[in-house]
């Protein structure tokens, strides 16, 4: 193990800093400051190395924690970046954005402050970057089976790179004009800059990995000719449909989906040049009042976002109750605990309310002009509006947070008539196999909704089921099932 006495003498749970509130606005660099290497390696030595480390539990990947935190502490960075690796395509991407349900299960966490194993995984992605210990992995041979990964999110890019290393041609379809999926143009640069995405997709090239981007499967190319050209395809095309919010004055101009106003903002911070200009049908905030529906990941992005584009002020409204700031008796350890958070984001302004409920959007000559929210109240098995609460607050934008609700779903269930579940998520089996032969699905296309580190694993295993139905058996890790949703808790 680290320090056999680590967790003893050192109690203090140190987390990166963050740049300056007033310095880190001005700019959409990433808000976090490296970790001062005596710190992370003190860290790094309060893992236990336990008996049963629960750590394991908490990540769908299984990443090897303990291994790496007892490197980080001897000071053996190359092995510790291989451990890393071996579970975790992307390191750098899930010690960004993941909320780390790993710490969660920490067994540390019973009676002290959990180690900090999102710091020291990331750490170890930067500084094997650094040194260039991050290569390509090119296949001794290539098998002569050709795959097509559609959607270039997380799952999809895991899926690919674990089929090129094993020797398949792999072109990864991408509607959007980069690849990179949300991770390009739904993570704002102050999460995770996208040099990060970009130094990956190099490494993947190297690989042999192809990328194709602009080509909507369904419109520019058919699912048929798709799937008639290669040897198996991997739907990875993520659940990108918003959830809306069908109350009077939804059709008044101010009111945005989330997605919409990020995916601008993200192309700003590129350059491209029609939108850093404020082109027309540009979501613009700057001097406005906004109002942000929905309380989490994708509302404090639009929060961070508008502070950096100067709105006058920024409320955001969430249904529900405001989260207890210490582990609930209902969510015991090592469950993952539902607890008020405090983003970057909200470090830098912004009013937050619970337990309201829009009625109306109001608006004069077709715009906006503001909301009327109530307090809610439960009964009839849901929160509800309660009456004589009403009030109006102003707006000149309102964005809805309010999650996603499935994938687009509409040409695939057409053209290779793959069913839906009730969720509205694609139907697949305990292999990633869908009712077409030689269609799988991995990611939030099938499992709905989720975290980054669920993407990254089901990837992987998907690319293990493509690779035995081409192969006939594999090789390749499988660390989930798609029947894991139902036994995991997120």
């Amino acid at each position: 193990m680290a320090d056999p006495r680590g967790f003893l003498k050192v109690r203090e749970r140190q987390v990166q800093p963050r740049r300056p509130v007033p310095v880190r606005i001005m700019d959409f660099k990433e808000v976090y400051e490296a970790q001062e290497k005596g710190i992370l390696r003190s860290q790094a030595g309060r893992c236990m190395d336990c008996g049963v480390p629960f750590c394991h539990q908490g990540c769908p990947l299984g990443n090897l924690i303990p291994e790496w935190n007892d490197l980080v502490w001897r000071d053996r960075l190359a092995e510790a970046a291989e451990r890393l690796h071996a579970t975790n395509n992307f390191p750098e991407f899930t010690g960004r954005l993941c909320p780390a349900p790993c710490e969660a299960s920490c067994v540390l966490g019973i009676n002290q402050p959990a180690v900090t194993i999102k710091q020291i995984e990331v750490s170890i992605a930067d500084a094997a970057a650094e040194d260039g210990l991050i290569q390509p992995l090119p296949p001794a041979r290539l098998t002569g089976r050709t795959v097509a990964v559609v959607g270039s999110g997380p799952a999809g890019l895991a899926a690919a790179q674990q089929l090129s290393r094993v020797g398949h041609t792999v072109a990864v379809y991408e509607r959007d004009d980069r690849i990179g999926g949300l991770l390009r143009y739904g993570i704002p640069d102050f999460k995770m800059e996208k040099a990060q995405l970009d130094r990956r997709l190099e490494q993947m090239r190297a690989e042999g990995t192809r990328f194709r981007p602009g080509i909507e499967i369904g419109r520019d190319i058919s699912w048929e000719q798709l799937c008639r050209r290669y040897d198996a395809v991997v739907l990875a095309t993520g659940a990108t449909v918003p959830r809306d919010l069908p109350i009077p004055g939804r059709e008044l101009s101010g009111v945005h989906f989330a997605m919409d106003y990020l995916v601008q903002a993200n192309r700003a911070v590129a350059g491209d040049a029609d939108i850093a200009l404020g082109g027309q049908g540009i979501i613009d905030v700057r001097g406005k009042h906004l109002v942000i529906l929905g309380g989490g990941d994708t509302g404090a992005d639009c929060l961070g976002t508008a502070h950096r584009q100067q709105a006058a002020s920024v409320t955001t409204l969430a249904i529900g109750q405001q989260p207890p700031e210490e582990r609930p008796a209902h969510q015991p350890w090592p469950m993952q605990p539902t607890l008020f958070e405090v983003a970057s984001a909200h470090e830098e302004g912004g009013q937050r309310s619970y337990l309201a409920s829009t009625v109306e959007f109001l608006g004069e000559d077709g715009v906006l002009t503001g909301l009327k929210v109530a307090e809610t109240e439960y009964r009839e098995g849901r929160r509800l509006p309660k009456p004589g609460t009403e009030k109006v607050i102003p707006a000149d934008a309102v964005f809805l947070a309010l999650g996603f609700t499935g994938p687009e779903s509409g040409a695939v269930t057409e053209q290779l008539e793959i069913g839906c579940d009730e969720r509205g998520t694609l139907n697949r089996g305990i292999d990633y196999k869908s009712s077409a032969d030689g269609v799988f699905v991995a990611g939030d296309a099938g499992r709905g909704q989720s975290l980054i580190v669920w993407a990254i694993a089901e990837g992987r295993a998907c690319a293990a089921a493509v690779d035995a139905y081409l192969s006939g058996s594999s090789n390749l890790p499988a660390p989930v099932t798609p029947a894991d949703a139902a036994i995991t808790p997120l």
